[in-house]
């Protein structure tokens, strides 16, 4: 269970000491994204889990280590996902690319969700935004690099962050009604598509930003 190791939780030795944790890790979970982080408590994920108190805080000490190994997990949990999309999208039309990275972000809305409330709750979350951020931006330009050859380092981290933000929209109209939801989500895949195929042709804009200039995703 490597995602506990750095976070100053107990990390269990047998397979039902694992099995405990990760009913506590998904009550913890569904705790924090119902009541919010201030307003959880330990006693209430300890219920939820069908987990005695004292052994909740023998594996998690706190709940600071608890919301700590959630957002460990997360950052685990993502990199490996996009490893499989980088992976794959060896194979992949620009097209498919385009729906594969919707696909992914859509996937990722309700894990992102208390992944982003524990950042904020969480005191020195700066350094974790910034590895997250980094982590998705280089593994995103190296895709870009795979199926569109002909981009250069600094064009395909430029494209990276414009997507990233782009893909940030599925988020935000997450919470519209269903029609408008859905409506809304197709003319997101649609930019998507537009804009990757618009990289396979000439770069003609007049002025270029340097690599360090790109704005952060």
């Amino acid at each position: 269970m490597s995602s506990t190791r750095s976070t100053g939780a107990h990390e269990p030795k047998r397979q039902r000491g694992h099995l405990r944790v990760a009913a506590i890790m998904e009550a913890g979970a569904e705790v924090f994204t119902e009541k919010g982080y201030d307003a959880a408590t330990m006693t209430e994920i300890a219920a939820r889990s069908g987990t005695a108190i004292g052994s909740l805080y023998r594996f998690f000490p706190s709940k600071e280590v608890l919301a700590d190994a959630l957002l460990e997990r997360y950052a685990q949990q993502l990199m490996e996902r996009f490893a499989a999309l980088a992976q794959a999208a060896s194979a992949m039309t620009l097209d498919a690319l385009a729906d594969a990275l919707v696909d992914f972000m859509m996937s990722l809305q309700s894990r992102r969700s208390i992944a982003v409330a524990l950042l904020d709750a969480r005191g020195g979350s700066d350094e974790r935004r910034v590895k997250f951020r980094q982590a998705m931006r280089e593994g995103l330009a190296g895709i870009l690099r795979t199926v569109i050859p002909a981009l250069n380092k600094a064009k395909s981290e430029t494209m990276a962050v414009v997507l990233l933000h782009v893909l940030k929209g599925l988020a935000v109209v997450a919470d519209e009604k269903p029609a408008a939801r859905r409506l809304l989500q197709a003319e997101i895949r649609q930019l998507v598509h537009v804009y990757l195929d618009s990289a396979q042709r000439p770069f003609t804009a007049t002025t270029r930003a340097a690599p360090g200039d790109a704005p952060k995703a």
